[in-house]
């Protein structure tokens, strides 16, 4: 597949490694020549300098014979004009833009996005995708991460282990005997800095990052076994109330089991504008690194503090702050990948990493086959891929144990007839079927050999 990126920050850079290291004719174009360098020195791309709005630019390279275009540059209107021009001079099927501001993404514009009008075939939002991802870590305080799968009826969970999980030293084929009514299985194991997928005969230790995957009506149970307090929601103190903080605030107003929230946001003119927003959510204006006003917000009462301004130092210290004052969960937004090791020894519980839930968002539309979801683990060394079973796929009709997967891929999950079933050697994978995979970087393109089909411009 020929693809052109324009864009070479931080997240056309991503997705760039994600699809050079498959084999794919990668183009990455941006107007900063550092950034197309640091692109073709680190990965098998091919790299183009100047604005890629520009059609002798796109020409260059290669728009006439591409099948998709991705517009990840800061510029909204730029990445708008890039899929305008990549539809009526080159015919490029398949169009993605990254688009922030909010005006743009109003449900009553939608019809903006037709072929006819601005032919835009997927349009992805950071603030909105970053604020979906604020809520899932609300949603599992005791995680470190979290996605959900299968049309929200499982969920992956990261967790640390700590001293006192009853699970530590027991090989993973007798956490299964022990818990036979339990849907959840280990399908990834950090250890000492390395990601790896865990054999039956594993074991489980102090300090082990460990992913989780597990049926949505099973997680506070699998939280308990091992070893996390499970707590109901009922206050939150978000740090922050730019765009992703007002979206986060007025979901958690809308929820059943209201949730108090309160909001601290330095920017007066933002929180006048956030106070007018919502309608039961208290705006403090002041530093988020206060104590006094922590104080006032109660942080000693909070149940967790998110912490998502546009500064990653504020957030880590933000959360710090708060926890020192008695708030037991700190979740911070984390754009910097260098300073996620400082989130273990700073005692911040979780982190939303922006790029990576902007890639995953991405690569959920790039995917060959019929991939429903692409989640992205840490700094690119794993993905979760849920995808419908063709039956073009080798998998249809296989037994799970007649299939030949790599040794960096574990199947964690199968949704038949609209039941979550735990994957055992004697169950068939039919044609129609749903399935989710933890696969490691270097396997996922054996995976998508196994999901063999044909590009698939749904």
């Amino acid at each position: 597949m020929k693809v052109i990126i324009c864009g070479a920050g931080q997240v056309g850079w991503q997705i760039a490694r994600f699809l050079s290291g498959e084999r794919n004719d990668v183009t990455v174009v941006d107007n900063n020549p550092e950034l197309v360098r640091r692109a073709t020195d680190t990965l098998d791309v091919q790299g183009i300098t100047g604005f890629a709005s520009y059609p002798d630019v796109l020409t260059s390279a290669g728009a006439r014979d591409a099948d998709m275009i991705i517009a990840a540059t800061f510029s909204d209107e730029v990445n708008m004009v890039i899929c305008q021009i990549a539809h009526s001079i080159f015919e490029i099927p398949r169009k993605i833009a990254r688009l922030r501001a909010q005006s743009y993404l109003t449900a009553i514009y939608s019809d903006l996005y037709r072929r006819d009008h601005l032919p835009i075939d997927v349009v992805i939002s950071p603030e909105r995708e970053v604020a979906e991802a604020a809520l899932q870590r609300l949603s599992a305080p005791a995680a470190f991460d979290t996605e959900e799968f299968l049309d929200g009826k499982a969920q992956l969970l990261g967790i640390v282990l700590d001293p006192d999980c009853p699970v530590l030293s027991t090989p993973l084929r007798q956490l299964t005997d022990l818990f036979s009514t339990l849907h959840v299985m280990v399908v990834g194991i950090r250890r000492q800095g390395t990601l790896f997928v865990p054999e039956p005969g594993d074991q489980l230790f102090e300090g082990d990052q460990v992913y989780l995957f597990c049926k949505d009506a099973d997680v506070a149970r699998t939280l308990e076994v091992f070893g996390k307090t499970v707590g109901k929601l009922e206050r939150v103190v978000i740090v922050g109330g730019g765009n992703v903080g007002l979206a986060v605030a007025r979901q958690l107003e809308k929820r059943e089991n209201r949730v108090r929230v309160k909001m601290i946001e330095r920017d007066r003119k933002r929180a006048e504008r956030a106070a007018d927003a919502l309608e039961r959510t208290i705006v403090l204006n002041g530093d988020g690194l206060n104590v006094e006003l922590l104080r006032e917000a109660n942080i000693e009462k909070a149940d967790a503090v998110l912490c998502i301004t546009d500064d990653d130092k504020t957030n880590l210290l933000s959360g710090v702050r708060a926890k020192s004052e008695g708030c037991p969960v700190a979740i911070s937004l984390v754009n910097d990948p260098t300073l996620v090791p400082l989130l273990g020894p700073l005692d911040i519980d979780a982190y939303i990493n922006p790029r990576a839930t902007t890639v995953s968002s991405i690569l959920r539309h790039v995917r060959h086959g019929r991939v429903r979801t692409v989640y992205s683990i840490g700094d690119a060394e794993a993905e979760v891929i849920e995808a419908q079973v063709l039956s073009t796929s080798p998998l249809a009709g296989q037994l799970v144990r007649d299939v030949d997967f790599p040794e960096g891929v574990l199947l964690a999950g199968i949704l038949k007839d609209g039941k979550v079933i735990r994957p055992k050697g004697s169950t068939r994978i039919d044609e129609t079927s749903v399935i989710v995979m933890f696969a490691l970087s270097k396997d996922v393109p054996e995976v998508e050999r196994l999901l063999q089909v044909s590009i698939d411009f749904f």
